[in-house]
């Protein structure tokens, strides 16, 4: 069973305002840094991303529902809006 938790990202978040104005998106290293924060805690530094995809934007405001599974030293992952993937990859530490 894979882990899982959900983050939400402010309908203010501070990247927002310049990532596009008036088309505001969630920038694909902040939320690489919440996948990262989810499964590995603040202890991130070691981390190599082996693949990242990003399949649909991320908007302020929405609650991204971020899951892994452990296996053979590489962690996969993916994440979803809803029942809209938008994010799939994995990471060795």
């Amino acid at each position: 069973m894979p882990n899982q938790i959900e983050h939400t990202f402010p309908a203010d978040h501070p990247t927002a305002a310049g990532h596009f104005p008036g088309n505001p998106v969630i920038p694909g290293a902040v939320l690489l840094d919440a996948v990262l924060q989810a499964i590995y805690g603040c202890e991130t530094g070691a981390c190599r991303i082996q693949s990242a995809k990003f399949l649909y934007p991320v908007r302020p405001g929405d609650v991204v529902s971020i899951r892994w599974t452990d296996g053979a030293g590489t962690t996969r992952f993916n994440c979803v809006v809803g029942d809209r993937p938008v994010l799939t990859g994995s990471v060795r530490r």
